[in-house]
């Protein structure tokens, strides 16, 4: 980064003693990603399981130089790829202190001619200096009910009453992108914008000027850009104009998690759940794989819209649920720390049903709690059946077949599911990563992860009665 002591930098002569140079908004990204790559600094913090797929396609287009767009459905982190790019812009860069100018001049390479008459009448000592800090130099607007005044810009009537004339600058209010000169804009949800919009955002893409209503304002406009796409609308004809297409310089595709502990540690990481305090919860590993599975298994389902995608906000929203009922339970019943079970998945219908949107082809007149059921139940088998293979926990159903019969449910105190199961199997032992044999709690939740799964291959039988099941053989 440029080294400047920007609090005893204040005027245009101190400015240039200083030795600093002008630069373009992407050559100062790639000099920045260049050294911080070769530092071996985290480029991207916070960005799971795109290591070897998304981020050397951002890296070589910022080496590039090209404006981008990510191509991808909802919940799969565009949003935060965008924002992170901020981290290869210089922490502040120095802009000329005049109020009535349009942009974030450059004090060296002024563009408005506000600026460059302000400069003409001054000494170097004269002109002063303010310094912009590099979070401030991103925006981004969503793409629905956006118009061109708003991105763009609109003659001002005022400025007219005023005695400007209407083919210069001075007549114009220049929108979002203009005003980002020298910094980053990205456009979210691409497809949805206005095909005027589309217009003037190609000839800034490919001219870097500014037409409005006919009056071009010609100057180097200085800016990153950024968008991002659902590929279902992007590749839809007619939704984005040929001609923007062809100048946006890299398309990044993204994609949901290829591993599930990787949606786990996002769904960790994204959660901001504070698991310890008055009311702690402890979270057995199995109960996390079983609810990023349910979020697999949606995104598999022939249920579910796949066009629409099933955000990672889906799995978010899942797991608060899934311990907020946990430490609900934890609360009425005084037991420390709460133990999540798979009964806590029956409210799972107020996180998740809104965020599913059903394939009405495929779903055959199910309603979308019917469909959540049914995903749930496969999630559930899938990660048992994992267990099972690596465990043996099969060997467990003998304890049901001396004729014990459990019930479970949400707000059961986990003292009664250790009455009746007097035995921990050996197997659990090595199953599970926390001791189900020294905890009340712990060991509910192994039982009903148990029980669930064998009713899952169809083991043992399950009655269900006001939100309380039982299992026997």
């Amino acid at each position: 980064m440029q080294s400047t002591k920007s609090s005893e930098i204040t005027n245009l002569a101190q400015l240039k003693e200083s030795g600093w140079n002008s630069e373009s908004v992407k050559s100062e990204i790639r000099r920045n990603f260049l050294q911080q790559l070769a530092a071996g600094e985290e480029l991207y913090p916070g960005i799971i399981g795109y290591e070897n797929t998304v981020i050397p396609e951002v890296n070589i287009s910022l080496i590039s130089g090209h404006d981008m767009l990510y191509l991808g459905e909802k919940g799969q982190a565009k949003s935060r790829l965008m924002r992170g790019l901020i981290r290869f812009l210089d922490e502040e860069i120095p802009y000329l202190d005049i109020p009535e100018a349009p942009f974030h001049e450059d004090p060296l390479n002024p563009l408005s001619s506000v600026a460059k008459v302000f400069i003409a009448n001054r000494s170097d000592d004269e002109i002063p200096i303010k310094w912009w800090h590099r979070n401030d130099r991103f925006a981004e607007r969503l793409s629905p009910g956006t118009k061109f005044a708003d991105i763009i810009g609109e003659i001002d009537p005022a400025k007219l009453a005023g005695g400007a004339s209407m083919s210069t600058e001075d007549a114009l209010h220049f929108g979002l992108i203009p005003r980002m000169h020298r910094g980053i804009f990205a456009m979210n949800e691409l497809p949805e914008l206005d095909e005027l919009v589309q217009v003037g955002l190609f000839n800034i893409l490919e001219e870097r000027d500014v037409q409005i209503r006919g009056y071009p304002v010609r100057f180097e406009i200085d800016v990153m850009i950024l968008f991002s796409a659902n590929p279902s609308t992007f590749n839809r004809s007619g939704k984005v104009i040929p001609q923007l297409k062809d100048r946006i310089g890299s398309s990044i595709q993204t994609h949901y998690p290829t591993e599930r502990d990787h949606g786990i540690q996002i769904t960790e990481q994204e959660s901001g759940i504070d698991l310890e305090g008055d009311y702690p919860v402890r979270v057995p590993y199995f109960m996390k794989e079983i609810c990023e599975q349910i979020t697999v298994q949606a995104r598999k389902s022939k249920y579910v819209d796949h066009q629409s995608g099933v955000s990672a906000r889906f799995s978010l929203a899942n797991y608060r649920t899934m311990i907020s009922s946990a430490r609900h339970r934890g609360v009425i019943t005084g037991e420390t720390p709460a133990v999540p079970r798979i009964s806590d998945l029956g409210h799972l219908h107020t996180s998740a049903l809104g965020k599913l949107e059903l394939d009405l082809m495929g779903s055959h007149q199910m309603s979308e709690r019917q469909v959540l059921d049914s995903i749930v139940a496969e999630a559930i088998q899938i990660v048992f059946e994992e267990y099972v293979s690596e465990h043996g926990l099969s060997e467990i159903a003998d304890i049901f077949s001396k004729g014990i019969k459990i019930e479970v449910g949400d707000l059961i105190p986990s003292t009664q599911y250790a009455d009746r199961l007097q035995r921990v199997p050996p197997a659990w032992e090595k199953a599970f990563e926390i001791n189900a044999s020294n905890d009340a709690a712990v060991r509910a939740s192994c039982v009903e992860f148990v029980l669930a799964g064998l009713y899952s291959l169809d083991k043992i039988s399950r009655n269900q009665s006001h939100g309380h099941s039982s299992y026997e053989i």
